[in-house]
């Protein structure tokens, strides 16, 4: 290697071999906020209620992921769902019975849960 264009062409060789995620336009992201805060107040259950539902359905345009702090410990555990093209849904105080409901009404038939969302918790 001897010039910055050889690291470059390195760079872009290799990175298509380890994996590097390429998100797809079609692809929904559901959440979970798994820090100290999230896995305290029941996160775990809520991650493993969605990540089973979307293998039992075999939903291949939709990932479930942990992510850290979210940032709203009081609302804990929180879930957020990205879908191309639409805002983000913040879902909060989530239980495994909860992230069904959501699963079903939300990921599956299109229609927001607005009575587990975080508006619905902001004092009015």
């Amino acid at each position: 290697m001897k010039t910055l264009e050889e690291l470059k062409a390195i760079r872009e060789r290799m990175q298509g071999q380890i994996g590097v995620r390429s998100e797809s336009a079609t692809q929904t992201r559901v959440v979970v906020g798994m820090a100290t805060c999230g896995i305290a107040s029941g996160a775990r259950p809520v991650l493993t209620a969605f990540s089973d539902m979307v293998q039992t359905k075999n939903l291949a345009n939709i990932s479930v992921e942990q992510t850290g702090c979210i940032g709203l410990c009081q609302y804990e555990p929180i879930v957020e769902i990205m879908e191309p093209g639409k805002d983000k849904v913040t879902y909060v105080k989530m239980t495994p019975e909860k992230a069904l409901e959501v699963f079903e009404q939300h990921l599956i038939r299109g229609q927001v849960v607005g009575k587990y969302t975080i508006s619905s918790e902001m004092p009015k």
